[in-house]
This record gives C-alpha cells, structure tokens and sequence, in this order.
C-alpha cells in the first residue's frame, strides 16, 4: 500500500493553461475549483444537481493507445476534481473572449437576441459547443462552407437539457441551428445581421464565419507528452485508481475499508445530484481505468455491458452500424433501448453517468430508473464481484435481494438475444417496445412510470398467439422495477383479441399499484394500462386480417408488417420528436427617433455567452472570507429551543452560528421593509412558517457552511403552541387577514342585482383554485458583504431594489445609511423574487459580516432557495355569473381569498391587479369581495405579472364556464363581451385616449395571420378522424394596465467623450440598459444627428450603488426601462442645453466640428459635463394599457395526457418600440414564463406547508421542448402616444398572460376527448363543464379525460361486437 498512498500531483489543463495540484480535498468538485482557484467563472452554479446546465463545461481526454481525443460535455457541478487527472477543461472563456475576439457561438447567441440575463448562456454555449465537435468528427458528408456537419435535430437537442427563464429558447434554437448543414437559412429567426430582402448567400456571408478545420485544440500539446505513457491512472491517497479486478478487490479487502474506514467507489458521480452528500469519505475507489467494466460487446447472442460504461457510450454503441448480422430482434432491440435512453436525463450527465452507477442506485436505494426497468423487461443478466468471490445472477434476482453491501461491485450486464423459431409448423417473432412518459418529452425529467414489455408471438389461422410475454414496470412509485407476472400467465398461450386483452387490462390495474405517498398514483396506473394497450391492441384485428385473405400463407407475412395493415390508431413511441417549426418574427421598425427603435443586440450579450459578464457570486472572494447558509424552519410553527450542529468532518471549518441574538444594540430583527409591517429577519423564540429563517451557519467554504445547515437539528417546542393556519378557509375561519388599504381598493362596477336580475342564465358559487409558482431565476438569492472603515459596509447584491435594502440593512445594523453602501451590476434574472425576497439574505450576510468583522458571502442553495423564497399568490375564487342566452354576461360577482402568507410583503397591491387584469371584458355589472390570507407559510411575493395573470386567467375561465353552459363557441363569448371603447373607459376610469384603444385591429388581424377560423374547422376534422389524439384551439385578448414610477438618472460625459450613465434601473436581463445607451445617443444626438449613430459605442451604463444615485425605487413592474430612458433624457437635454452654444461657437469659427472637439472644448471652458435628472410622471399620465391576443393550438394524447403545442400566434402593441429586439425577446420570454405557470409548474407542499417539490428533479420549468413548435409574434407599432416615452409601451410583464391561450386550448382538445366518449355512450358528467386545473399537468389532463378511457373504448368495441 505504499506505493498507492504515495502523493502524486494531479495534473490538467483548463483552457490552455495547466495545473498541477500536489493536494486537493477528493471530494472538490470541478465546478468548485474552477470558480475557486481559476479566473474562469463563466461555469455558474445553478442547482448543483446537474439539471439545470448552467455549469457545463467541455470535457477532454487523450488516449495514447489510439492517440484519439475524446471530447464530451459534463456537469462541472458533479465531477470530481481527481477523476479529471490528465484531462483537458474548455469553459466558455476558452473559446473566446473580449479580449481574443468572441468565437462564432458567443457572436451567433448575441446576434439572434438569445441572451437576455445571460446567466445560463455560458453553459447553453458549451453543451451546443460539444456537440458542433464531436458532429465535425464524424464521417458525415463535408457541409456547405460556414456550416457543421451538425443537423438542426442535433443542435436542438444539444441544448434540450440546459434551463433558461428569461428567452423562451427559440432564439437559442435558431442561434444554434444556424450551424447546422441542413438548415434553411429563411427558417431562422429576427437577427442583427441581416435585413429583410437580402438574399440567401447575402444571409450566410452576414454570419460570423466558422470553419471546423480551423477550430482551435481543446487538448494542449504538453498534456499529450505529459500522458503518453500514462493514461491518468497514476494513484494519489485517498484516491485509488486500480487497473484490474484483482486490485480491486484487494483494495476492498484491505485497510482501506476496515476500521470503519468509509470509502466510495466512483465512475460519473452523478448519483450525488439526486442523493445529495452530507458526508465525507475516507477512501474514494476509480473504476474506470479497470479494463473489465468499461468494455461493451455485441454478437448474435446479446449485449455485454460493462457497469462502468457511460450512458452516452451505451446509446452510440447501441447505434453503431454492426459488422455482425444482430438479427432482426438484435436489431430491434438496439434501436429501441437507445431511443429510449436518449430521453433519460441530458447529454451532459449521460457523459458521465455509468450504466452500473444507475443500476446499483436503483437496487440500493429505489432510484427510479429507466434502464432497471429495461433490462428487467430484457431479463438482462448481471455478473457481481462479492467479498466471497464472483456471481452471476439475473437483474430480478438481484432487485429482490436486500441493497447491495458497499463491498459488492456490479461488474457487467448481459442482455440476451432471442433467436426467431422458423419451421415448417411454427413462425414465431419476438416483439419489442419500451414505454416512458414524462413532464418533459424530451428527458431531463423522471417518468411517472416507465415500461419494457417483449413477447414471442407466432401467426395461426385464428389470430396472433402469444406463446410467451414480459411486461417490466418501474418507476411508478415503487421500490423498484416489477414484472406483472399474473398479467403474465394470463397472456400466455393465449390467442389475442379484443376480450383478452381488456381482461389483461383489469389485471395490468390490479398489478401496478404505486405505494402510499406516491404521488398521482390512480395516473400511475392508468399510463401501465395504456402502454399494454398499444403495445397489443394492434395485434387485435389479425384475425379479420387473414379471414379477409390477407395472409394467404403463414410465412407471407411478419408480424411487424401485420401490425401496420391493421387499423392501428395508437401512437409510436419511438418516433422522431418533431423539430421546432420555422417561426415568423414580424417587427415593425420606426427611425423616427433613431437610434432609439433599432433592434440592436442587447448590450453585452457576446460577454455574458462567453462567461465574462460578472455576477455577485463572480466576485473574487477577499482574504479570509467567510460563507453562510440559513438553518431554516421546518414547522409551519413552533418554539425554537435551539440549533445544534451535527459534528462531523462535513461540517469541519465552520466558525459560529447567526441569530437575532446578534443583532447589535440599536439595531432592530428586520429582513424585510416592504409596505408597512417588517419582516423579522429571523425566528426570535418562535418560527412562525416553514421555510422561516431561524439563523444562518457561517463557515470557510460555501459546501462546509452548506453541510453544517443541512444537518443541523433545530429542537422545537410545539406545547401550548396554536395550531398553524395553513389554508385560506382556515384563515377565514379565524379572521386571520391583512388589510388592504383603501386606497388601494379596486373600484367596483355598475349595479350587481340590476344585473342579475337581467340575465336568462345564472352560474352560482362555482369555484377556481389556483396554485403557487417558484421564480426559478437561473441565478439564486446571493451577497457579499465587507466591512469598510468607519464602521461602513459595502454590500454586492443580486437585487432588484438595492436602495430599500440598503434602508433594511442599515435598520438592522442601526447605523445611518450613509454607511451602508449597496452595489448590484447585473441580477441573473429576477421576475419580482429579486425584490423584497433578496433582502432577509443581504441583511444576513451583511449582520455576519459586521458580527465577524470579516467578509462574509452567501451563495443560497437552490433546494433552500425554492423553500425559503415563496413565490405567486395562491388563490381561492368563488363567483357567481349571469348572462343571456346570446352569452352576453350582465353581471359578475367574486370573492376572492389570496393566501399572502405570514408576512405583509407587497401583498396588498394584488386586490387591483386581479381586478384590472380580469376587466378586459366588459361584464356588465362588476363586483368582488376580496381578502388577504394571513397562513403560516412562507411569504408570497411580487412574481412576474402579480396578481394580473391570475385575473386574467379567471376572466378566460369564467367566458369558457358560460359557453359550456350555453354549449356555444367559446371565441362568439368572448366576443360578445368584448369592450367597446366606451365600455372600455367606464372599466378603467377614462385611461384610454381616442385611437388608442388597438386590442379590436389585434384581435381581427391576429385571426386573419393565425387562420384561426379555418384551423378550426379542420380541427374539428382532425379529432373525428383521430381516437387517441385530440387538437384544440383558442384565441385570447389581454388588457394590462402598468403605472410608472419616479426614476433617477445621471449622464457624465468623460474628456475622450466617452459616455458614463447611471439610472435607477436595474439591468435583470430585460434589455434596460440597451434602451437607456440608445436613448443617450439619441438625445445628445440632437445636438447634431448625425453623431448619433457613433454616440450608441461611446455610451457605458454602469451599475447601481445607493451613495452614487439616490432615490432609485424598484425595478419592477415592466416600466422602469422606459423611465430609465426618460430620465436619461432629461439628462441629456441639460448637456445638449449647455453644449449647443459651444458647438454653434466652433462651427463658426471651425466650418465644422465633431463630437470630440466639442468635448474637449467643452472642458477647456469648464462646462459642466454631469447632469442628474429625477423623472416624476405627470400624475394624469403616469398609468396606460397594454394591449395584446394569442392564438395557440395543442394537441393532446390521450393515453398519456401529454400535450404538444403545435402553434402558438402572438400580436402584441409595444407602441413605438425602443428596441424591438429587445420588446420581442420580453414578448417570447414572457410567453413561455407563462406556459410554465399554466402547464409545467407543480409547487408541492407538505402537510406542513413546506416546498417539497424544491429541485431540478421535482420542479419543471419549461425547455426547449416544450415550447410551441411553431411559434409566431409580430410587434406592432401602433404610433404615437403622446404621454409616452417617445410613444413606447411596455412588454415586460403583459404577454405572460397571453399564454392562458394554451391552457384554454387544452382544455378544447380535453373537451373533444370527452365528446368522443359521450359518442360511445361511456361519458359520466358534463361533455364541456368541467375544470381543467392550473398547472395542466399530465395527470391533469388525462383525469379530465378519464383515466379509463382506453378501459371504455375497449367497452364499445365488446359492445359492437355483441350487437
């Protein structure tokens, strides 16, 4: 063993630049030390799970037997420093730079508008930079110059792993797409480098070049010689590295594993994502250089597979051409399993994550896997090294054994090859299919429940006997992966038919039964009935088949082409996923103001795609620095006796623990000061809500600090305590509310009774619920503070409202505020949970930092993140509704209970935006009663269109409740009660001028672009001619009403003439700073317009610090970029005031001058060349509507509940843009935000209010994937508006509620499903009353059809059979 616990320096390359590291903690991740001990940081922590992208890198590896580099795309955040001895790291700085020139991806990205806060950009980058090198490594075709051998297939499903909040990923996809040798230049979308008209070889010269054979090494030289004769599996205590089996197992006989010596062995590490590591262990055991588990091998008989092979090796292997002839079932299954694989997890973690790796978790810890289920439906075999010697079992042997012990190692796995049976008596085939089901189609998401099934089947005169069958569940919230054996023996011997297999099905129910706790489980079950259903009931007709003289012979024909003759309405599961349709951007510019109204690229967009931009936690961290993460509350409320910290070499390093108790004399227990009441900044001897701040744990590392927090044990005290008010009917029922400001009271409209008394029809009491939403920014809650001299503090903060918390922080510290200096340059996306949300962790990490007298930074986990941070406003609404019978509504009546949680937050302004959001229909008579929640649970706070999105969306829900009931087209509703410009007014108190009022023109043209009347009828078509696919379409108008705010700004002009700026806006990745630098240009462009254009590349905008400008406010509410700029150019109208003399003065004596000139003059006569402004906006003018429609059409598959959005048309009025770019990036961005609220976004609590659905693997945001396939805007310019900025409109916000044009689309296509079973007779309730939920999740969806449906159709064929 001496020679193993030899020191040998772990060697490698990032970026060109080598490392040595004579002594590293094993357990130091990639991503740790690249952010750590390198000045590359463009790898970002997300999640820390692998699921979100944001910290891909490159990956290379040389081998010198084949002298090949290997280059593949890893979670940084998951990799182990030490298993990348030898290897070469590529981050996105590597590819290029600002100062080396930006590679073709940065500039792509950044000229199709595909970053906006830009934090998840490096990572997108790296995933599609992966896959343009291994696709020009391959034997494909040479492409066109100026392309890849890349297809627009691949690009898109390079980056299908990789989460963006902000984009919408369609500029992404076709930035990405644009590399691709088959793409159709015309298909990609709005872009700065070309303009309309120009012809197609004109579009492909605009491109920033790239060419392949150019492209730079991304293994160093000096990396090759180094490892030419040794291929990185040199050994370094504790880490071992053994080359053979036999080392192996002496290692794991050895000293390294006795004594209680804790030990892990290790191929990808990706386990750690799901099963997250409080420990740390003595030994850590390599098994990749073992020759044994990394090979695969394919004959005729089967597949040998070694554990430690990837997931990705598996899948290319699996569709390599074979020189051997596999058979047709070899074939087959091949096919199939590496189909299925692809759906499983993202190419970044396939990479890395070991087949056995996956198994083991399964059989160990009931990991749901997919590939234990396949290869039980396989009955794979598997080869295991014991401390006794060597096994060989099957994989359902091994699953019904108790978890392996840590000795044990899983070596291989075979699957066996069936061999067809051909004689003169006997044809039989063996069929083949796996089945997954999934929030995401595309993977990055775990199946609701996976399934393999193979039979071996043969042809008789009578029908298709079933001579033998396996059906193989997993995944449905068992244990592990089960075979249906009593379906099974049913099954066998048996001829298929129609009866048999609805018998199958009654038992298949039986069978699959998830345990308590799962959740859906009655879906569950449903999806297992469905997969046996396609995968037989094509096989039901084959008796009518040969009767009918199509089989003239038993041998004439194969089973495989049987079931294509028959009439087989199921869908393939293995087929291709459509691509991303081409989409439409029309735009429509105005140079009246230039350049203000071009559609620049967003300012910085190639430096945040090559990971340059800065965030807070990009910082370099300074000398002695500390880290802190919150010990927070898991009871919805409780006594807090104490905190103990569990003692372990986790949690070594750590210093002290933060509470209230430390708040310095003077200083007050306040997080948050949003309205009226505080915030505490943590639970004093009560926790008042799961997911409440009781201290924060401060230590050396951000992992100790981590660690130490998330096995603390807080002793709680919960005797003589009351019992928590968790629901809005709770808080009813004990006055438990907040007040609401009469002020802030929406005003009521018309007389109710008068109206009710007036309608034919009356809807009374029905009810709407709706659920919360996570932010999910790809940036979390993060600070860092440093004590300064004098007592002073300076605070950098991703925030959205710096200056009130430099109002929080001084409040807590009791110091002035001229103390406290607060600094946010840029927030990696913020959707309101970068505003009152971010406060309680600055205030914290700041009080450390005074308390310590040290820096101190906090970098918030996204599991703590997502519990501690709230989110939108959950509702309870209840409305009574009359109406004619033409479905003209006469009066509408709600109450409305919102549940703000525990604290006040902003929660007081909601009443009024629900109310204004729903008044975009004229109701007749409006009335409401609303009430503010106050529950034990976290929170709620400002989300993206607070509070407008849930009106609105009640507003559609109630129009779809009356056409039900009427049995009328939805669309002729909603017409009815659409506002005139005078009804208009009376809703919302004369806001609206003459000419303004564009949602009537949108309306009409949207349904000419959209064929919305002639997409539906063929819908209608579509769903008579479909049994288990269904289409709906629906056609929505939003009203949206924002207020501007005061907003400071500050222009400086410097001696070279370059241009310094300074707002009160925050750039969150809305475009604000790229307005504000167009509009400088623009107005210190009057001067002389000609310098205009030149004046856009002198102009900086810099960030925000609470000494500098003052007065700043909120970013907040979609209109502080147009403030920004109106304030700029108030800025500027006081330069151009000053300067406009000079320059008359310099012409006359000059004949001419430019900007430089006048600039230095100007100095020379001491001009003054600073300009503050404070925009206040008129008060009569300071709120406006927005206005916009969407039209979208989603397909539903009603065995799985899946739905596709097929199109999705959008028309929105942005005015007279600013910079349509940027307003068709919010549009886009906003949109799919909102089809995540209304499809996607599951927010689960437990019994005691606590997030439970707190993860990547548990909480779902939209992907590219899930986004329309084919996906239309056109950005209207409607104008002038005269008491606009420049006549621009907002688009921050307002188009998130377009997407309720999704939902109620789904619910037409849901609909449809059930007049399908009302037309079998099998429909119990209404065919059009009833709910679809928010979010339409699977489960949703398929309830709502029936989760028996395939039971009834079954049913109705008995049924026709009978008769």
């Amino acid at each position: 063993m001496d020679e193993r616990q030899k020191n040998v320096s772990l060697v490698l390359a990032v970026n060109g630049e080598r490392f040595e590291l004579p002594c590293v903690d094993p357990s130091t991740t990639l991503l740790h030390f690249l952010r750590s001990e390198t000045c590359f940081k463009s790898p970002k922590l997300g999640c820390g799970e692998g699921g979100c992208g944001a910290c891909v890198v490159l990956v290379s590896k040389y081998d010198p037997n084949i002298k090949k580099v290997e280059d593949f795309s890893v979670s940084s955040c998951l990799t182990l420093l030490y298993s990348l001895n030898g290897c070469s790291i590529t981050t996105s700085e590597g590819l290029g730079n600002t100062r080396d020139g930006f590679h073709s991806i940065h500039e792509r990205f950044a000229g199709f508008h595909a970053s906006q806060c830009g934090f998840c950009t490096p990572g997108m980058c790296m995933s599609f930079f992966s896959a343009l090198v291994n696709a020009d490594k391959g034997n494909k075709p040479d492409p066109p110059p100026g392309f890849s051998k890349l297809t627009s297939s691949e690009a898109e499903k390079a980056i299908a792993g990789n989460l963006c909040r902000c984009t919408g990923y369609r500029p992404i996809a076709d930035a990405c797409k644009s590399f691709a040798s088959d793409v159709d230049i015309e298909d990609l979308g709005f872009n700065s480098f070309w303009k309309k008209g120009d012809s197609k070889e004109v579009k492909v010269s605009k491109l920033p070049p790239y060419d392949p054979t150019k492209n730079f090494s991304t293994y160093p030289e000096f990396l090759k010689t180094e490892f030419a004769t040794n291929s990185g599996s040199s050994r370094r205590y504790p880490w071992y590295s053994p080359v053979s089996i036999e080392e192996l197992r002496s290692l794991l006989n050895s000293n390294v594993t006795e004594n209680g010596a804790s030990f892990k062995l290790i191929v990808g590490n990706t386990g750690t994502g799901y099963y997250k590591e409080t420990q740390r262990y003595d030994h850590y055991i390599d098994l990749r250089y073992i020759p044994e588990p990394s090979i695969i091998k394919r004959d005729q008989t089967g597949i040998e597979v070694g554990a430690a092979v990837t997931i990705s090796k598996l899948i290319s292997f699996l569709k390599e051409e074979n020189k051997v002839n596999l058979g047709s079932y070899g074939t087959l299954v091949s096919q199939k399993l590496a189909n299925h694989m692809e759906k499983i997890a993202s190419p970044f973690v396939r990479n890395s994550a070991s087949v056995g790796g996956n198994l083991v978790m399964a059989q160990k810890n009931g990991f749901p896997s997919d590939i234990a289920t396949l290869f039980l439906g396989l009955c794979a075999t598997v080869s295991l090294m014991t401390s006794h010697g060597f096994e060989n079992l099957t994989w359902e042997e091994l699953l019904s054994r108790p978890p392996l012990d840590s000795r044990t190692v899983l070596l291989s796995v075979c699957i066996p090859f069936k061999q067809d049976q051909s004689s003169l008596q006997i044809h039989s085939e063996v069929l083949f299919e796996t089945f997954r089901t999934a929030p995401r189609p595309h993977g990055s998401a775990l199946a609701y429940i996976n399934a393999a099934f193979q039979a071996d089947v043969s042809l008789c005169q009578k029908g298709l006997l079933i001579n033998n069958i396996q059906l193989a569940f997993g995944a449905y919230g068992t244990k592990h992966a089960t075979r249906t054996k009593k379906v099974e023996e049913y099954l066998t011997g048996k001829i298929l038919n129609i009866h048999v297999l609805y018998e199958a099905l009654k038992l298949v129910k039986l069978a699959v039964v998830p345990e308590d706790g799962t959740l859906h489980p009655e879906y569950r079950s449903s999806l297992a009935v469905s997969y046996v259903y396609e995968f037989l009931h094509p096989f039901t007709d084959v008796h009518s088949a040969i009767s009918g003289g199509l089989l003239n012979g038993i041998s004439d024909i194969s089973v495989e082409e049987l079931s294509k003759s028959c009439n087989d309405v199921c869908i393939s599961q293995g087929r291709e996923q459509t691509l991303l349709s081409s989409a439409k951007q029309v735009v429509e510019l105005s140079s009246e103001y230039y350049p203000v109204g071009e559609p620049m690229k967003k300012v910085g967009a190639a430096m945040q795609a090559s990971g340059e931009a800065v965030y807070v936690d990009d910082i370099p961290s300074p000398p002695n620095c500390l880290h802190g993460a919150f010990i927070y509350s898991t009871k919805p409320l409780a006594g807090v006796k104490g905190v103990q910290l569990e003692s372990n070499r986790s949690t070594d390093g750590v210093t002290t623990i933060i509470t209230f108790k430390d708040i310095p004399s003077g200083g007050e227990n306040v997080g948050v000061i949003a309205m009226s009441d505080p915030e505490p900044l943590f639970a004093d001897d009560l926790a008042r809500c799961a997911g409440d701040r009781i201290s924060v744990v401060v230590a050396d590392s951000q992992r100790s600090a981590d660690v130490a927090a998330r096995t603390a044990l807080v002793e709680y005290d919960t005797e003589n305590i009351y019992s928590p008010i968790l629901t809005v009917e709770e808080a009813v029922e004990k006055s438990s509310f907040f007040q609401i400001p009469p002020y802030m009271n929406p005003k009521q409209v018309g007389d109710f009774s008068k109206g009710m008394s007036e309608a034919d029809h009356k809807i009374l009491s029905a009810e709407i619920r709706l659920g919360s939403e996570y932010y999910f920014y790809m940036e979390t809650q993060t600070a860092l503070a440093i004590p300064d001299e004098d007592n002073c503090m300076v605070v950098y903060t991703s925030s959205q409202c710096p200056e009130n918390m430099q109002h929080v922080i001084a409040s807590c510290l009791g110091v002035p505020e001229h103390n406290i200096r607060v600094i946010t340059r840029r927030v990696g996306g913020g959707f309101g949970g970068k505003g009152v949300r971010s406060m309680p962790v600055s205030t914290a990490c700041a009080l450390a930092a005074y308390k310590l007298r040290r820096p101190v930074r906090i970098c918030v986990n996204r599991n703590s993140d997502m519990i501690m941070t709230g989110g939108r406003h959950p509702m309870k609404v209840t409305y009574s509704v009359g109406f004619k019978s033409s479905g003209k509504i006469t009066a509408l009546h709600l109450d409305i209970l919102m549940n703000a949680g525990i604290t006040e937050d902003i929660s007081p302004l909601l009443p009024s935006n629900v109310i204004k959001a729903l008044k975009k229909y004229d109701w007749g008579a409006l009335s409401f009663n609303v009430k503010l929640c106050k529950t034990n649970l976290t929170s709620k706070s400002a989300m993206r269109a607070p509070g407008e999105v849930q009106g609105s969306y009640i507003a559609e829900a109630i129009i779809e409740h009356v056409a039900s009931l009427l049995s009328i087209e939805v669309d002729s509703v909603r017409n009815k009660n659409f506002h005139t410009f005078e009804s208009l007014n009376l809703f919302y108190d004369n806001i609206v001028a003459a000419g303004e009022y564009t949602l009537p023109s949108i309306m009409n043209k949207l349904a000419v672009s959209s064929s919305f009347f002639q997409r539906s009828k063929k819908i209608e078509q579509f769903n008579q001619n479909n049994t288990w696919k269904k289409r709906g379409i629906s056609r929505v108008p939003i009203v949206y009403e924002v207020v501007q705010r005061p907003t400071p700004g500050k222009v400086s002009i410097l001696q070279d003439g370059s241009i310094v700026v300074e707002v009160g806006g925050i750039e969150i990745g809305q475009g604000l700073w790229t307005k504000v630098r167009q509009m400088t240009a623009y107005a210190l462009g009057l001067i002389d317009s000609s310098w205009a254009e030149d004046l856009v590349e002198k102009v900086r905008v810099i960030q925000a610090d609470t000494l500098s400008l003052v007065q700043a406010g909120f970013t907040a509410g979609s209109t502080t970029s147009e403030t920004s700029c109106e304030a700029v150019r108030l800025c500027c109208d006081i330069l151009v005031e000053r300067l406009t003399p000079l320059k008359k003065q310099l012409q006359e004596q000059n004949g001419s001058v430019d900007w430089p000139m006048l600039i230095r003059q100007a100095q020379a006569q001491s001009v003054n060349l600073a300009a503050n402004s404070y925009y206040v906006p008129e008060f009569d003018s300071m709120s406006y509507l927005n206005f916009g429609a969407a039209v979208s059409e989603v397909e539903i598959n009603i065995l799985t509940g899946e739905t596709a959005i097929l199109q999705s048309d959008i028309i929105y009025d942005c005015g007279q843009s600013l910079n349509p770019a940027v307003d068709l990036g919010q549009i886009e961005g906003a949109f799919v935000h909102g089809i995540g609220f209304f499809m996607h976004e599951e927010y689960l609590t437990n019994k005691d209010g606590l997030m439970v659905s707190n993860s990547t693997w548990t909480y779902k945001i939209p992907t590219i994937d899930t986004i329309p396939q084919n996906f239309n805007v056109h950005v209207v310019n409607s104008g002038h508006h005269e008491k606009r900025v420049l006549s621009s409109k907002a688009s921050g916000e307002p188009p998130l509620l377009l997407a309720a044009s999704v939902h109620c689309a789904a619910r037409a296509a849901v609909k449809a499903a059930r007049e399908q079973l009302q037309l079998w007779g099998k429909l119990d309730g209404s065919v059009s009353e009833f709910y679809l939920d928010v979010p339409a999740i699977l489960p949703v969806v398929k309830t709502q059809c029936g989760l028996d449906y395939v039971e009834k159709y079954l049913e109705s064929l008995l049924a026709q059979k009978s008769n």
